[in-house]
């Protein structure tokens, strides 16, 4: 009895273990297309809720946003276009998502992570310079031309710049229905409320006049 409670314990843990792994929940049924109307009231869950299948239509599952090019006229000279489960309902539940990145002329796509995918790109026109930094601060970099594939971890911290001066775009998919971006200089620089100039200032090793000119660059995010 004693030998079948431990096995039993153990195919437990195994399973649980393997669930916190996932990128996304597993789905229990054909398809969960999202049901926005329902974050209005008081239900709130790790995703969306499920329309009711009789409302349920083909275009639940088409999004035709990756089309056109993006406005890359910001100062970074970039833009994405993401088809994740706030674009696409059809998405809710399947731990997929993909993205348009486009690039001005030298343009990047600046250091970010996303905390809950690993991320794919495919260079569709021009050659980028990529890159990722491991947790022990080691950077793998590369250069990536038209044709090729190039993956960053989850969770890591990553960039992508247009190494040409003609535009440049790729197409990136990721093990998420909502992978998240958290960009590295407005999560610093641009919270609300802001993070404290000393902290920031220690941290960079900068003084503290330096720190508010750079917040000065950011727009915190209105909650």
């Amino acid at each position: 009895m004693a030998k079948l409670i431990l096995a039993t314990f153990a195919v437990v843990f195994m399973a649980l273990a393997a669930t916190s792994l996932a990128g996304d929940p597993d789905m229990l049924q054909d398809v969960c297309v999202a049901d926005y109307k329902s974050l209005k009231g008081p239900l709130r869950l790790n995703g969306f809720p499920c329309k009711r299948i009789e409302n349920v239509t083909a275009n639940d599952f088409f999004f035709d946003g990756l089309m056109k090019a993006g406005n890359t006229g910001n100062s970074v000279g970039s833009v994405v276009t993401a088809a994740s489960v706030e674009s696409l309902p059809g998405l809710n539940t399947m731990g997929v998502s993909m993205a348009r990145i486009d690039y001005a002329p030298w343009g990047l796509n600046p250091p970010h992570t996303h905390p809950r995918a690993t991320e794919i790109i495919f260079v569709v026109e021009g050659s980028l310079d990529v890159g990722f930094v491991t947790t022990a601060n080691k950077l793998f970099t590369r250069t990536v031309c038209k044709g090729e594939v190039f993956v960053f971890p989850r969770g890591l911290v990553h960039f992508q710049k247009n190494n040409g001066n003609t535009p440049a775009f790729a197409i990136a998919a990721l093990n998420s229905q909502l992978p998240g971006t958290q960009s590295i200089a407005a999560a610093l620089f641009g919270a609300a409320p802001p993070l404290p100039s000393d902290t920031l200032a220690r941290a960079f090793q900068v003084d503290g006049g330096m720190v508010e000119f750079i917040k000065s660059k950011f727009v915190p995010p209105k909650y």
